[in-house]
C-alpha cells in the first residue's frame, strides 16, 4: 500500500513545473508533464534521432534522464516553498529496449525526509498507446533550502 502524501506548498505543481522546465536539459529533452500530484509525477519524452543510438532505439542516457526527472520531480512535489532538490544518487536497471514513439516515466516517493527523499521510477517505451517496461530506477534527492533563516 502506497502512502498518501500531502504537499505542504499549495503551489507545488506550479513551482515544480516552472523549476524543471527552466532547466536547459529539460527543455532540450522536450519533457512534458502528464501528471503532478503529491509524491507522484508522470512525464513523457518524445523519441527523436538525437536521443537514439540507432534508428528507433533510445539511448540509455535518455532513459536515465526520464527516470531521474520523474523520480526527483516526485520528490519535489513534497518540498516546502523556498526549497529545491537535486539528485545525489541513483541506480538504473534497463530491462528492455526503448524502441517506441516516446518514453513515459512514472516517479513516486518511497521515503520523504527533511534533507533527503528517496524515490523510484519506472520508464516505459510507448508504441501505439501500449506500454512496455524498459527501465526501473531508485533515486535519492537532496532537499536544499534556498535562503536559510
Amino acid at each position: 500500500m502506497k502512502p498518501a502524501y500531502v504537499a505542504s506548498n499549495p503551489d507545488y505543481a506550479i513551482q515544480l513545473k516552472s523549476l524543471v522546465l527552466a532547466m536547459p536539459m529539460a527543455k532540450w529533452l522536450g519533457i512534458e508533464f502528464v501528471k503532478i500530484a503529491p509524491g507522484e509525477v508522470e512525464l513523457e519524452i518524445t523519441c527523436r534521432e538525437e536521443l537514439s543510438f540507432a534508428p528507433g532505439k533510445m539511448q540509455a542516457t535518455a532513459i536515465f534522464a526520464a527516470a531521474d526527472f520523474a523520480g526527483v520531480s516526485a520528490a519535489g512535489t513534497l518540498l516546502s516553498a523556498g526549497w529545491i532538490n537535486a539528485s545525489i544518487d541513483s541506480n538504473l536497471k534497463i530491462v528492455a529496449p526503448a524502441d517506441g514513439e516516446k518514453l513515459r516515466a512514472r516517479g513516486r516517493v518511497v521515503s520523504s525526509g527533511k534533507l533527503l527523499t528517496v524515490s523510484a521510477a519506472e520508464v516505459f517505451s510507448v508504441r501505439d498507446s501500449e506500454e512496455v517496461l524498459c527501465a526501473t530506477a531508485l533515486l535519492t534527492a537532496r532537499n536544499i533550502e534556498l535562503q536559510r533563516k
